[in-house]
């Protein structure tokens, strides 16, 4: 019954741990780390928990402090995320939308001049898959087939 309450808290301080690690690596990633908070505040409250129950028992606190600090600073770097967006959003409230369109623009170009290579090899056996979406040739393709519907048809409808 000793050894439980020796290891008081350290539940709660390893589970704090963790999620103050995955808090500070969704953190650090710039416009998903706004997300970081929620993880970050579940961080918090588990040390926080974690420490009471670990100061009661007087039993080890270090992982409790671990997850506490970390949470903290996690915490503070998403904070920082909401502020420098709230910020530029106050400095270019009309540019904002541009700025939106101009990125999904950007985005569409780029996954229309995609191009993907599958190589798999199986001993002597090699399966190649190559596909090229450059819209040059997909243009290309289109103008060809539009001047083979503008030839006119040889053949004789008799309806």
């Amino acid at each position: 019954m000793e050894e439980v309450n020796k290891n008081s808290g350290q539940t709660l301080g390893v589970a704090a741990l963790i999620t103050a690690i995955i808090t500070f690596v969704i953190a650090v990633i710039p416009c998903i780390g706004l997300v970081a908070i929620i993880p970050g505040i579940i961080a918090i409250v588990l040390a926080s928990v974690g420490l009471s129950q670990a100061n009661r028992a007087d039993s080890p606190r270090g992982v409790a402090i671990a997850g506490l600090v970390i949470a903290i600073v996690a915490s503070i770097m998403s904070l920082s995320q909401y502020m420098v967006i709230g910020k530029f959003a106050d400095k270019f409230p009309d540019q904002i939308e541009e700025i939106v369109r101009d990125v999904q623009k950007n985005v569409v170009e780029e996954i229309e001049d995609a191009s993907v290579s599958i190589k798999v090899e199986n001993g002597d056996e090699v399966v190649e898959i190559n596909v090229d979406q450059n819209k040059n040739d997909k243009v290309k393709t289109l103008e060809e087939l539009e001047e083979g519907l503008n030839e006119p048809d040889d053949t004789l409808n008799t309806n």
